[in-house]
Order: C-alpha cells, then sequence, then structure tokens
C-alpha cells in the first residue's frame, strides 16, 4: 500500500499502537486526507491491529482465539487489515525495509510455516515486511518460527517474544527455543535456554505525551471489556472518562450511549447518541441506534427521520431499511412499506428478517390486490 492509499480511507483501530501515540497518528492521517478513529464503524476500510492488543491477549485464557476470531471477521467484512509498522510505512514515519520479492505463497512452501499462521504473526510485525512481497531475512524468520510452532509454539507466544529482543530482523541470527522452564511450556527461548524472549512488548520512543496516551488507551480498553462482559453502567462511567480526556472521540460517545440505552437510561443515551453524530455526521450507527431508541419511546417521526439519514448515508446498510419498512407498515403506508422491504431483499436475501421482509411483501401484494378488486366491484 502506498500513500495514495490514505486519502479518503477511514482506518480504525484494534487495540493501542505500541510505538506511537495514537493521537499523534491521527494527527498524520487528518494531515494526508484520512480519517482514524478507535474502534470500527461500517465506515472503516482498514483496521489497524496494534499490538498491545496482541500482549492483553496473553493474559487472558483463550485471548489468542479471540484475535483470531476478531481478525476473520474483518477479513470477512472486506476491510483491509494492516499492522502496526505497516500502518506507520503507510504514514511515512517508519522506513520500509528492504526490497523484497518473495510471495506470500513461496514464503510458506519455504518454510512449511502454516498459511494462517504467517498472516498473524505477519500482522502483529514478527517479520520485517507486514505482507508479500517478503525478504530472504523474512523466510530465513519464518524457517525459525515454523520450528518453534512444531516444537509446540503458538504463533500468539512467538509473536509476544520476539520483539523483546529488538528489532525482528536481528532473530536471522541467533538460534531460537521453545522450552518448557518455569512452568511455561510455549515460552521461546534464545540460544540454549539461557535468555527468555518473552516480554510485555515492544518499542518505546520516548515520544512526549505518551503517557497520557496510554492512560486514555487503557481506559478505552477497560470500557470496552466491561461492555462485553454485561457491565454496563461501569463501562459508561469508563467511556465517560475516555470523553472527559478526549472529547472529540465519537466512538467512545457512541458505546456509551449504547451501554446508557441497555442500562435503561434513555435520556442520556439518546444524549450521547446526539453528541456522537454532532462529532461525526457521518456516523451512520449512530443514526440507526437513536431512530431505534426513538421507535422504543414511540416518537415515530424521530425514528423516521433518522433511519432515512441513515439510508442515505450509507445506502448498502440493510437494517435501518427493514426498520424503515415496518414503521411504514404500521403507519398505513402499504406501497412505500412494500418499496422497502423489496429494497431489503435486495441487500439480504438470506436470514431470518430476509423471510419477514418477504412475506411481507406477499401481504401487501395481498391487500392492493383486495383493495383493486373491491374498487372494482
Amino acid at each position: 500500500m502506498t500513500a495514495q492509499a490514505v486519502p479518503g480511507a477511514v482506518f480504525g483501530t484494534i487495540g493501542a499502537l505500541a510505538a506511537f501515540p495514537l493521537r499523534l497518528a491521527a494527527r498524520e492521517v487528518e494531515r494526508q486526507h484520512g480519517q482514524l478513529r478507535r474502534g470500527v464503524t461500517r465506515r472503516t476500510t482498514h483496521v489497524v491491529f496494534g499490538r498491545t492488543f496482541l500482549a492483553k491477549a496473553g493474559l487472558t485464557k483463550n485471548g489468542d482465539a479471540g484475535i483470531e476470531r476478531r481478525v476473520a471477521a474483518e477479513r470477512a467484512a472486506g476491510r483491509t487489515l494492516i499492522s502496526e509498522n505497516g500502518f506507520l510505512r503507510l504514514l511515512g514515519l517508519m522506513k520500509a525495509p528492504e526490497a523484497s520479492s518473495l510471495s506470500r505463497q513461496s514464503l510458506i512452501e519455504q518454510s512449511r510455516l502454516p498459511g494462517a499462521d504467517l498472516d498473524l504473526l505477519s500482522l502483529f510485525d514478527a517479520f520485517e515486511h507486514d505482507a508479500e512481497p517478503y525478504s530472504f531475512r523474512d523466510l530465513i524468520l519464518a524457517r525459525k518460527y515454523a520450528g518453534l510452532v512444531a516444537g509446540g509454539a503458538t504463533w500468539g507466544a512467538i509473536a509476544r517474544s520476539v520483539h523483546r529482543s529488538g528489532p525482528v530482523a536481528s532473530l536471522t541470527a541467533k538460534s531460537l527455543n521453545v522450552g518448557s522452564q518455569h512452568g511455561r511450556p510455549d515460552a521461546i527461548y534464545l540460544e540454549g535456554g539461557q535468555s527468555e524472549l518473552d516480554g510485555q512488548l515492544l518499542f518505546d520512543l520516548g515520544m512526549a505525551g505518551s503517557t497520557g496516551d496510554d492512560t486514555l488507551e487503557e481506559l478505552f480498553a477497560e470500557a470496552e471489556a466491561a461492555e462485553e462482559g454485561g457491565d454496563h453502567d461501569g463501562a459508561a462511567a469508563l467511556y465517560q472518562r475516555c470523553l472527559a480526556i478526549d472529547p472529540s472521540d465519537a466512538i467512545a460517545a457512541f458505546n456509551r450511549a449504547n451501554c446508557l440505552r441497555a442500562g435503561g437510561h434513555a435520556a442520556e443515551a439518546a444524549h450521547d447518541y446526539a453528541r456522537a453524530i454532532k462529532l461525526d455526521p457521518a456516523f451512520v450507527e449512530a443514526w440507526f441506534n437513536l431512530a431505534g431508541l426513538m421507535s422504543e419511546q414511540g416518537r415515530d417521526a424521530s425514528a423516521r427521520r433518522h433511519l432515512q439519514k441513515a439510508i442515505a448515508l450509507d445506502k448498502n446498510y440493510a437494517d435501518p431499511v427493514f426498520n424503515l419498512a415496518r414503521l411504514e407498515f404500521d403507519a398505513g403506508n402499504l406501497p412505500e412499506a412494500r418499496r422497502l422491504w423489496v429494497r431489503y431483499l435486495e441487500l439480504d436475501a438470506e436470514s431470518e428478517w430476509a423471510g419477514v421482509a418477504a412475506k411481507g411483501v406477499q401481504f401487501v401484494d395481498m391487500q392492493l390486490a383486495r383493495g383493486a378488486a373491491a374498487a372494482q366491484a
């Protein structure tokens, strides 16, 4: 990817950047006419996986499986996945490695490293290059990693370990081993086991202001974990602390609104949805969720306006189309309901909701046919 790919791109981050404050990265992305936000929304085109996401996963049971699921989900959504180093190179903030010529398939065949492990190790910068074409040094590393995998190490243990010794490329001249010292069967060691590589990561560039950024990233991650765990009030309080540090964070406002809504605080939730929209007028999920909240309160006219706005912003977003069709049907506007359900079926022809939409079209057709027959009688 070249710098020409930045203009118009919307970057979302999963996990904090280990080597660079997100605030400074966001400033540089904006200078290059793109956008950078924490988290991922429908508008996100590129997802940056920060290496602290990997470090935190190592502290939880089955954390790497969670990373694998998230990577698969973002890839299935059609987004471009970028490593932290790849992102910094894209912005011109990190020097690109030497010229390379090895394809992904060639690296797999010559190293016998499983393709899935290669992709995940690349995504968390365990190679000199974060994507093909790879270098000869990357091939050497891939062979070493393949040996570690054969010895029982996981891709996550390798990725968390290799950065501890300095630049990844320096490992090409070292012998890596997987051992069972200290009750850790997948710890990675240099030479004969004298020096453990494992550590909490990674690069410390000593950039001014990093402490505040670290605090914000920690808070945001803690809020996400609380939200995922069902502690809606606790998560809302943490997102509020994030907003106190960075009042421009539309995703924090949106997430807080979702938590407040789940906790039964409708008025506060509406306020934070509106706040998210004010910060990012193209935040389609905020328009959609605010419409849902209005609908729950019986404010159908307001819900209709918000759904129409969501559809205008993202014509391929099926959910607001379905909900607007339902609103129009309940209001007795059958032709418009039918039009919207037909549109929904163009966007989603297979889900359970598609079955409901198809039945809605059939019902409206039957009602309109009856009306036409009655008019002719």
